[in-house]
């Protein structure tokens, strides 16, 4: 709504970018036709993912809002509609990290994280969270900041709050972290 999940995206996508060898792709799922005409400009920066688009990617980050302390209901919808990619087990072994984005700090984070953990492992996917490899980021207690072990985060409160420059740091931090286990998964194989 606000575009919180997709400022975290791009960072992530520069993350995973920096890593020499990677080609970082970034799609989106819109949740209703009503926000196509809102965002036509979205579209052309970047493109709608399908299920079957998950096949041809060596890894993932999955970014969504939170709604009640879980992704939300639409997301959880694309991801059932995997059912095919389930079948033939094209995204087993692959690894997939998560980040979000919470209306506030009590809004479910980790949460979010742990229920959706569940879409990965049905799947056979490997879950890889940042843990503590963002360093004295992951520590901060002077300001407000989103995050956790399990993956980058954000508060957009209103929609007023935007993304904290340590909150975007951490988002890059994931994305070149996870590109870094995808290569090295990718040239094991």
């Amino acid at each position: 709504m606000y575009g919180h999940v997709e400022k975290l995206a791009q960072e992530i996508k520069k993350g995973a970018a920096s890593v020499e060898g990677v080609e970082a792709k970034l799609w989106q799922k819109l949740f209703q036709k009503r926000f196509l005409e809102r965002w036509v400009d979205q579209q052309k920066r970047c493109p709608i993912i399908t299920p079957n688009d998950l096949a041809e990617a060596d890894g993932f980050v999955f970014g969504f809002p939170t709604r009640f302390g879980m992704m939300a209901a639409q997301f959880k919808a694309f991801l059932d509609a995997t059912g095919g990619l389930w079948r033939t087990q094209q995204l087993a072994g692959k690894p997939a990290g998560l980040f979000y984005s919470t209306g506030s700090q009590g809004g479910g984070q980790e949460t979010t994280a742990l229920t959706a953990i569940t879409q990965l492992v049905h799947h056979g996917m490997i879950f890889v969270p940042i843990g503590y490899t963002f360093g004295a980021g992951m520590f901060e207690m002077e300001k407000i900041k989103g995050g956790s072990p399990y993956g980058a985060g954000t508060f957009a409160g209103d929609g007023s709050r935007q993304p904290t420059d340590l909150e975007l740091e951490q988002a890059f931090h994931q994305g070149k972290h996870i590109a870094t286990i995808a290569k090295k998964l990718k040239g094991s194989a």
